[in-house]
């Protein structure tokens, strides 16, 4: 036997309670889609950067430009800014790298191909000097640093990478003579062009 539903007090007040429950989930107003904050423009982070940058704020601007780099992943002026910042730091390896990012956005970018160039001379002449000074510059080392220097000649046309030091510029010649308090008076050409004796 099947047991029968009570339909007294309890049996109403169930029924009540499920078509309560089944109207307030009719009447709940649906919910809106909760909105992401607005992306800022490309110009609005390169000019917050900018303004730090302006202010002395190195390490702010850099952020800055991160954040433009990672809203606009396709641009490469965030990371050529970024590439930029770290060479004028002495920081060559991380400007490096952010020029490299510069290259895979633009191949062709030249201002990215002489930091990188630069910034690796400069870190292989500090690694060479250490290693010099060390006398662990022999051997194969040696021979692939000469062969590079060799190489580095060449595509820049030079006879020396890095010139001596220029002999200090023989002193003008003056005409002297002697005045009334025995001061000695010099052409007025040679002390007022230090560059003339270059001409």
């Amino acid at each position: 036997m099947t047991p029968a539903i009570p339909y007294g007090r309890t049996g109403r007040f169930l029924g009540a309670a499920v078509w309560a429950i089944a109207l307030s989930a009719c009447g709940t107003p649906p919910q809106k889609a909760v909105q992401p904050p607005a992306k800022p423009s490309l110009d609005a982070l390169m000019a917050q950067a900018a303004q730090a940058s302006s202010a002395g704020q190195k390490e702010q601007a850099v952020t800055a430009w991160k954040q433009a780099a990672a809203a606009y992943p396709a641009d490469k002026t965030p990371w050529s800014n970024i590439a930029q910042a770290r060479y004028d730091a002495g920081q060559y390896g991380e400007a490096i790298v952010n020029a490299q990012e510069v290259l895979v956005r633009d191949p062709n970018d030249r201002l990215a191909n002489s930091i990188i160039a630069i910034s690796g001379l400069r870190l292989s002449t500090r690694a060479l000097a250490d290693l010099s000074r060390q006398n662990n510059l022999s051997g194969s080392i040696r021979t692939e640093s000469q062969d590079l220097a060799k190489l580095l000649r060449e595509s820049l046309g030079e006879q020396v990478l890095v010139p001596p030091p220029a002999a200090a510029p023989a002193p003008a010649r003056t005409n002297v003579a002697k005045g009334k308090k025995g001061k000695a008076k010099t052409d007025e050409g040679s002390s007022a062009d230090p560059f003339g004796a270059l001409k």
